[in-house]
């Protein structure tokens, strides 16, 4: 990327350059007794839009994808347990290393700054891998978790895989994590204590590439267990049953470019924008959806910065 970047300086510079000039430029010779006004205004117009497209491209390509922010949110959820008030949650996702700006020092960044966070627990939604094509190159999931490993929650750190991941090589990915601590939920169910009081996290499988037992999965839990599940892709929320107090998902990068007065114009859901990113309570349960880290298919994103999210549930 720094070869593109350099490139891409030069020409913001040029641009710039132009446009300080069209407006230090004097508006031409006088017409009856009258400075043309109107035609330096057309010519500081001509070399603004151009600049402006630029410098939004800029951003987009080289800012917003390499930025990276902790945000913390409080969920509050009736009938959550008293002794389980106040559980912190660090929800990653999508992080699919190789993708421009997610290198093994970035990644290295990313374990520091969701460890300082102090959560209780870590969960990681899916999409690890990326494809081997132009701005993207595929990273190996051992070299991945080789990094990830180095996460640290008192509850532990657990993973479900992606549609990218599948799309590689589920089983290898699998393995990879496994083998450096992290637990992978594929259709199971982990059962976790904090202040006495048990929970239950179930990891369900993608949506786009895996067969759906989302019954099955939960009824490996208690009947009324507190149940927290954690899956890719959010498009499963409306099948869930009211049992499980809220699903943690990812898939959706929040759209990655988030337009003013338009919006995100594509999301990778059956239900449009409605699950693109954030909190959603519908049909008395709760969903949350993080925007992730890296990119996908485009790389760029566009006021929708990369998050690893601190989420707080409270009763």
């Amino acid at each position: 990327m720094l070869i593109p970047f350099i490139i891409s300086v030069v020409i913001l510079l040029v641009l710039l350059f132009i446009f300080i000039h069209e407006l230090r430029r004097s508006a031409g010779p006088l017409k009856w007794d009258k400075a043309p006004v109107w035609q330096k205004r057309i010519r500081v117009a001509l070399a603004l839009v151009p600049l402006l497209l630029f410098s939004l491209a800029f951003r987009a390509v080289f800012i917003d994808p390499s930025r990276l922010v902790v945000r913390s949110q409080t969920i509050k959820i009736d009938n959550w347990p008293a002794e389980l008030s106040g559980l912190r949650i660090a929800v990653m996702s999508d992080l699919h290393v190789g993708s421009p700006f997610i290198n093994d020092r970035k990644l290295k960044d990313i374990v520091a700054r969701t460890n300082a966070g102090n959560p209780d627990l870590i969960v990681l939604l899916g999409d690890y891998m990326t494809e081997d094509s132009g701005f993207f190159h595929r990273v190996e999931p051992e070299v991945t978790a080789a990094t990830l490993k180095d996460l640290r929650a008192p509850l532990g750190v657990y993973a479900v895989l992606g549609n990218h991941d599948w799309w590689y090589n589920g089983a290898k990915v699998r393995t990879a994590f496994e083998q450096n601590g992290i637990r992978v939920l594929e259709g199971e169910v982990a059962e976790l204590q904090l202040r006495g009081k048990s929970f239950w996290v179930a990891g369900l499988a993608d949506l786009w590439t895996r067969p759906q037992h989302i019954a099955e999965t939960l009824a490996k839990a208690p009947q009324g267990a507190t149940i927290v599940a954690m899956t890719h892709n959010p498009d499963i929320f409306p099948r869930l049953p009211q049992s499980v107090s809220l699903l943690l998902a990812g898939h959706t990068h929040g759209g990655q470019v988030n337009i003013p007065l338009i919006g995100t114009p594509v999301v990778p859901s059956d239900f449009g924008p409605k699950y693109t990113a954030g909190h959603v309570f519908e049909n008395s349960h709760h969903l949350f959806v993080t925007t992730g880290i890296g990119t996908s298919i485009l790389p760029i994103r566009f006021r929708v910065t990369p998050e690893i999210v601190l989420l707080t549930i409270v009763r």
